[in-house]
C-alpha cells in the first residue's frame, strides 16, 4: 500500500477531501500538521507535528519519520504547507517542485522579481519597506494602485488606493493585518499598479515542466476594490479561444520563469485591451472548498487527480465531467458574532444547486475582508452552460439571510 504524507495546516478546509481521495486510491495517509488536531489524534505513528514557519526543522522531522517507514509522496494541502512539501520531497528523492521556486511563488515581491524580463505582462510594482515613502512609490507605479502583504493569500490585506492619503492608510492597514497573521514575517508590503479588466482563475497541473490546464474559471462579479473579495467562480470560461490561449500561455511562461515544474498550480490573470496580465501564481491548488466544483473524467475529484500525479499513476482523462459548474464563496457581510444563516433549505432546493456548506458555526466571531481569513461557506452548482450556473448560484444565494450580531457588548 502506498504511503502519502499530507501536510495540512490545522485550519485547512480540505482535510476530509484529501483523506477521501487517498482512500479511493488505496493509499495510507500520514499527516503532518502544526497541531495534532482531531483528524490526526487517532493516527498514532501516522501523524507528526511540524512548525510550518520553520521548513528546515520540520523537514528533518519528516525525514526521520520516513526513515522508520518509507513515504511514496509528499503533498502540501494548502498554501502554508507547499514550501515544506517541496523541501521534504527533495530530501527524500520524491517528485517535487524546486523548493526555491515554491518559496518565490509564496512571496509577492520575489514572484514579481522572477517574472521581470520573462516577457510575462505584469503590473509595475515596488516593495514598501518600513520607513519608505509609500506615496512616492505609489506614484512611481501609477494610480490607482493596490497594496498587498507579501505572503498572505485569498485577498487578505489587499487594498486599492486612489491617492496619496489612501495609499498611506492602506499600507498601515495591510502591514497590521500581516503582522497579526504572521508576526515573524518581513514587515514590507507591495504596492503595484491596479490593472483594469476581467479576471479569470486558472487551475493547472505541471508535469515535467509542462502545464496542463484543468479549468479556467470566470469571475463574473467585478473586482474593482477597495477590497477584493472573490465570490463566484464559473467554468468553462466564456472567453473566446484566442483569449484563452493567451491566458494559458502567460500562465505557462510565468510558471517557467519561477522555475515551477511539478504539481498543482493556481493563477489569477486579468484581461484587458492589452491582453492578459499575470496577477498571482501559486504552487498549490484552488483554496477553500472550491475544488468541489470540479470533477474530471468519470468523476475524479481534484484531490484525487493531485494524489494520482504525486504517486506517478496514470491520468488519462482530465476532461471536465460536467458541461458547466461553479462555486460561490459566500461573503461575510459584517464583523460580529454569527447568529444564524437562514434560508439554507430553500437554497438547496434551487434546481442546479449541488451543495451548500456553511463552514462557520453559530456563536463564532466573523470578520470580513480585508482583515478576515475565511468565507462564511460555499455554494455549488452545475448546469448546461456557464450562464446557467451563474444564474443558479445567484438564485441560491438570494435565499440566504445571514444574521450577525455586530455589537454583542451593546
Amino acid at each position: 500500500m502506498p504511503r502519502i504524507l499530507l501536510i495540512m495546516p490545522s485550519a485547512t478546509y480540505r482535510a476530509h477531501d484529501f483523506i477521501q481521495a487517498a482512500d479511493r486510491l488505496g493509499a495510507e495517509v500520514v499527516v503532518a500538521s502544526d497541531h495534532r488536531f482531531a483528524l490526526a489524534s487517532a493516527m498514532e505513528d501516522r501523524a507528526v507535528v511540524v512548525d510550518l514557519d520553520d521548513p528546515e526543522a520540520s523537514t528533518r522531522k519528516i525525514v526521520e519519520l520516513a526513515e522508520r517507514r518509507s513515504l511514496d509522496a509528499v503533498v502540501g494541502v494548502d498554501d502554508q504547507g507547499v514550501e515544506l512539501a517541496a523541501l521534504a520531497a527533495a530530501r527524500l528523492g520524491l517528485p517535487h517542485n524546486p523548493p526555491e521556486a515554491v518559496a518565490a511563488s509564496r512571496n509577492k515581491a520575489a514572484m514579481r522579481h522572477a517574472l521581470e524580463g520573462s516577457g510575462v505582462r505584469q503590473p509595475s510594482w515596488r516593495p514598501v519597506r518600513p520607513g519608505d515613502d509609500a506615496a512616492r512609490l505609489a506614484e512611481a507605479v501609477g494610480w490607482p494602485c493596490v497594496v498587498k502583504p507579501l505572503t498572505l493569500a485569498a485577498s487578505r490585506g489587499v487594498i486599492r488606493a486612489d491617492d496619496r492619503a489612501e495609499v498611506a492608510a492602506a499600507v498601515e492597514r495591510a502591514r497590521a493585518i500581516a503582522a497579526t497573521a504572521q508576526p515573524h514575517d518581513d514587515p514590507s508590503v507591495l504596492v503595484e499598479r491596479y490593472i483594469e479588466g476581467d479576471e479569470v482563475a486558472i487551475e493547472g497541473l505541471l508535469r515535467g515542466g509542462r502545464l496542463e490546464t484543468l479549468a479556467v474559471f470566470d469571475k463574473p462579479d467585478p473586482l474593482e476594490g477597495p477590497y477584493f473579495e472573490e465570490t463566484i467562480y464559473v467554468t468553462p470560461s466564456r472567453k473566446d479561444r484566442a483569449t484563452l490561449r493567451s491566458v494559458k500561455d502567460v500562465t505557462a511562461r510565468a510558471a517557467a520563469a519561477l522555475g515551477l515544474t511539478e504539481g498543482p498550480l493556481h493563477a489569477e490573470v486579468r484581461i484587458n485591451q492589452d491582453g492578459p496580465w499575470l496577477i498571482e501564481i501559486a504552487a498549490r491548488s484552488i483554496g477553500g472548498l472550491c475544488s468541489r466544483a470540479l470533477r474530471f473524467g468519470l468523476g475524479m475529484t481534484l484531490e484525487e487527480v493531485l494524489l494520482r500525479h504525486a504517486l506517478g499513476r496514470p491520468l488519462d482523462d482530465l476532461s471536465q465531467a460536467s458541461p458547466a459548474s461553479g462555486v460561490m464563496m459566500i461573503p461575510i457581510p459584517a464583523k460580529g458574532i454569527l447568529k444564524e444563516v437562514r434560508g439554507q433549505d430553500e437554497a438547496r432546493t434551487v434546481t442546479g444547486i449541488e451543495g451548500l456548506t456553511i463552514t462557520i458555526g453559530p456563536g463564532r466571531p466573523v470578520t470580513p475582508l480585508p482583515e478576515g481569513d475565511r468565507y462564511l461557506g460555499f455554494l455549488f452548482a452545475t448546469g448546461d452552460t456557464a450562464e446557467e450556473v451563474e444564474s443558479v448560484l445567484r438564485a441560491g444565494h438570494d435565499h440566504l439571510c445571514v444574521v450577525i450580531e455586530e455589537n454583542p457588548s451593546g
